[in-house]
């Protein structure tokens, strides 16, 4: 259980003491309190080996660290400043970002992306590969070929793939789609979201296609979920209650009967007020008055399960 970055802004003003204020420090002071993160970063750049090399030699030998896959693998879009200057060279759109680049080009992101986490994979560290596509990857044929090629791309390690259309999960695919997923040897990412109807948001359907269960949550905030001058903060803005979480305790050790390994990671990268009447987690997770959600979230599923 754990969540989605380390080195949100909400954990930086909120969560993390005042001593606690390089990388480094907040790495492990991270790692003290939970045992397996997402590293975020990654969807922005290609990580850095030595970056990596850090990761690993800051977190304890039983640690998972979760590496989201940077977007050219992904399709989104990405502006040609956030890729290595060797790597500009690609066709772009108006705005700047690569554009439909060749096959080959993907296959040295995929490439580099790899061999930056062998620190991770070395020290029995990395888990999975979060390829988390936007909405206009819909299912159709072209992107089942594409899955099936990126899954080729990772070279062995675990691929986890997040969905963000609705086609993908809806009753004339479902069963195709998690098939799929199992057949290509795909761990399938469950998510909690607030169900506003919307074709980019994916019904909670609670299954496994490998030996991993994953979730990840993303909150219940309908208000803000569509806006587009958001940011990821406020988008994801949402402390769970102990009724939402409460439905998750059966589903999760359904999932723990089916899996070897079951994920709970929190995306909810905001800040809200201290709630009336306060859970101990949301006090222990507080500082000035403000809750910063995801490890106060992490910490209240936690305690359900060893409670329930």
């Amino acid at each position: 259980m754990g969540v989605c970055s380390w080195a949100d802004e909400t954990l930086t003003k909120v969560w993390y003491p005042k001593g606690v204020k390089s990388g480094e420090d907040r790495l492990r002071y991270y790692a003290e309190r939970f045992d397996v993160v997402e590293a975020n970063s990654t969807y922005y750049r290609l990580p850095d080996p030595h970056m990596v090399e850090n990761w690993a030699a800051r977190t304890p030998e039983d640690f998972t660290m979760h590496v989201k896959a940077f977007g050219v693998m992904t399709r989104h879009p990405v502006k040609v400043e956030q890729l290595p200057t060797d790597l500009r060279d690609v066709p772009t759109d108006a705005r700047g970002r690569v554009d439909r680049p060749p096959r080959e080009y993907r296959a040295e992101i995929f490439k580099r992306f790899h061999d930056a986490l062998e620190p991770l994979r070395s020290t029995g560290k990395l888990g999975g590969i979060l390829m988390q596509f936007p909405p206009y990857v819909v299912y159709k044929p072209q992107s089942l070929e594409y899955l099936e090629w990126s899954r080729e791309q990772l070279g062995g390690d675990e691929m986890l793939v997040e969905f963000r259309h609705a086609s993908w999960l809806d009753e004339e695919n479902r069963a195709d789609t998690l098939r799929f997923l199992e057949d290509h040897g795909m761990t399938y990412v469950v998510v909690d979201a607030p169900q506003t109807g919307g074709k980019n948001v994916l019904p909670t359907v609670v299954g496994t296609t490998s030996d991993t269960a994953y979730v990840r949550f993303h909150g219940r905030n309908a208000e803000t979920w569509n806006k587009r001058t958001g940011s990821a903060a406020e988008r994801f803005d949402h402390l769970y209650s102990e009724e939402e979480l409460s439905e998750w305790v059966p589903r999760l050790r359904e999932l723990a009967g089916e899996a070897q390994n079951v994920y709970a990671m929190f995306n909810n990268n905001g800040r809200s007020a201290m709630p009336s009447p306060p859970f101990p987690e949301a006090a222990d997770n507080a500082h000035d008055g403000l809750v910063a959600q995801a490890p106060a979230n992490a910490q209240l599923l936690k305690r359900l399960l060893n409670t329930s």
